[in-house]
């Protein structure tokens, strides 16, 4: 077994042997062997990877759900698959780590404004032609059976 200077090492070299060498540790209980440093960056990685996925996946449907809401008459089955896809992911995500449900929850709103954003670059519609507040709760923006009403010529 390698000393944990020389893991360390093969963190930098060689990532998937890196990898290997640790879990082999962990199941023999080696845990002084351990190259602690890194595990402990990659065990954060893996959190904030979970993070960002959850919030890409949520911009997407927004996004959706946004031109669903303000260009009834755009509509396409392209649209509702693609919502319906990231839509399970998410409850994919969120049924393999409930407590991301609490970051969603707490990023719905920054993820709203940037998702608002992307809608109107992409539909080439004024800003102002899509709510400013989401007009749809959290639960519903995820839930496979909601689909919202035509907006008002207004956004609203």
């Amino acid at each position: 077994m390698r000393p944990t200077q020389d893991l360390a090492q093969l963190y930098q070299t060689d990532y998937l042997r890196w990898l290997d060498e640790t879990i082999v540790r962990l199941c023999d209980g080696a845990y002084d062997a351990l190259d602690c440093a890194n595990l402990i960056e990659e065990l954060a990685d893996m959190g904030r990877s979970e993070k960002r996925a959850l919030e890409s996946n949520l911009r997407v449907v927004l996004q959706h759900l946004l031109k669903w809401h303000c260009q009834p008459e755009q509509r396409t089955g392209s649209w509702r698959a693609t919502i319906r896809e990231h839509r399970r992911r998410i409850r994919r995500q969120l049924t393999d780590s409930p407590s991301l449900r609490l970051h969603l929850q707490a990023q719905f709103e920054d993820e709203y404004a940037i998702a608002r954003q992307l809608a109107a670059d992409e539909t080439e519609l004024p800003l102002e032609r899509f709510p400013a507040s989401p007009p749809f709760a959290p639960e519903q923006a995820i839930d496979e059976n909601f689909w919202p009403s035509a907006a008002a010529p207004n956004g609203t």
